[in-house]
């Protein structure tokens, strides 16, 4: 096996690590990290969650001894800053790490390149790049949050063959298989929100929790420009977090209806249809931590979500049923000229027993 050859292996590994902590360290990153002496891993860490141990200093607890001498590799590069945990540039240093291998920068402008020369200022050997798409593309939220400070947002819904996420009627339930079901559900635990509009919780009563498989809740969000959300709506009857994204059209005596279920309002400007404002409520969500959304529906939040340029990714089931006439996922995005179509980055199509899943980036 040759250098680079052993330098993918652990680096693969360490990325196994870091997936780990998906749905539970967002904001922060998901990092792995692996500590190699002799050709042989004597320790393995990663980022648990949000507020704990950076996967560096994670792995440097579980050593059985002294790393001094020993390599570490790591998916994202060491922080050289205070956060919530001290700066892991630090203690590597003091712990005697040799030499760092790095799947990729940190795009954070306290890091961003600064992590790396500290450690090469203290005679550390660093290796920068190893799987470097790779480690890119595991925290493609965080670097899209990062660099752009908007939450990440995943279009998801399931259709018809023939295009209908509903019958004319507005029945939806159930399109797609259990299967299908329970990706979703996998989908809702990855994601900080679930977004939804007040048509959706009108039709449906949605709950919007993780129930079919294992992870945490997200912040359920609704947009609701006139407050039209019934005081029973399921969405504000339990214990979970919702928030009631409206303008400056709402009522206040509905405000405090809601608020006192324990329940939180956010006003936000309106468009120019009389909507609330897709862009500045991204932003504000982004400022309060939220890096990324999981928008279910309906057609008028997916369609103006398009027109905004704000969705990342694209997650269509797409069962075999055929409808008619029925509901269309998107509403028109004034295309007429086929150059002009929204055309994905990338596009992975696997099956969910008979159903069919298409999984885009824009």
């Amino acid at each position: 096996m040759t250098p680079v050859q052993k330098d993918e292996r652990y680096m693969g590994r360490a990325l196994q690590l870091a997936r780990k902590g998906m749905g539970a360290v967002s904001p922060n990153p998901m990092v792995g990290a692996v500590i190699v002496r002799a050709g042989r891993i004597i320790a393995e860490g990663y980022h648990r969650k949000f507020g704990a141990d950076h996967a560096e200093i994670d792995a440097l607890k579980q050593a059985p001894g002294s790393v001094r001498g020993a390599a570490m590799y790591v998916t994202l590069e060491p922080c050289c800053h205070w956060g919530k945990t001290p700066p892991c540039v630090d203690t590597m240093i003091e712990q005697g790490i040799k030499r760092a291998v790095i799947g990729t920068l940190d795009p954070n402008p306290l890091v961003d390149g600064k992590g790396a020369q500290i450690l090469k200022d203290h005679n550390i050997e660093v290796t920068v790049g190893v799987l470097e798409q790779a480690a890119r593309q595991l925290n493609e939220v965080y670097f899209h949050y990062i660099r752009t400070g908007l939450p990440f947002i995943t279009i998801k819904y399931a259709q018809s063959l023939d295009g209908r996420i509903a019958t004319a009627q507005g029945n939806a339930r159930w399109i797609s298989a259990e299967r299908s079901r329970r990706f979703t559900h996998r989908l809702r635990a990855q994601h900080d929100a679930i977004m939804v509009g007040i048509g959706t919780v009108l039709a449906d009563d949605p709950l919007l929790t993780v129930r079919l498989v294992k992870g945490r809740n997200p912040l359920r969000i609704c947009l609701d420009s006139k407050l039209r959300i019934p005081l029973n709506a399921r969405v504000l009857r339990d214990d979970g977090k919702t928030l009631i994204v409206t303008t400056d059209e709402h009522g206040k005596e509905k405000v405090a209806a809601i608020q006192k279920q324990g329940k939180e309002v956010l006003v936000v400007q309106r468009s120019a249809n009389g909507q609330v404002g897709l862009r500045p409520l991204m932003k504000a969500l982004a400022e309060k931590g939220i890096a990324s959304i999981l928008v279910e529906g309906g057609r008028e939040i997916i369609t103006s979500l398009l027109q905004e340029g704000l969705v990342n990714r694209m997650v269509v089931i797409t069962a075999p049923l055929i409808l008619g006439k029925g509901i269309e996922g998107i509403g028109d995005l004034g295309i007429t000229d086929l150059d002009k179509a929204i055309r994905p980055s990338s596009c992975e199509i696997k099956r969910i027993g008979e159903d069919v899943v298409f999984d885009l980036r824009l």
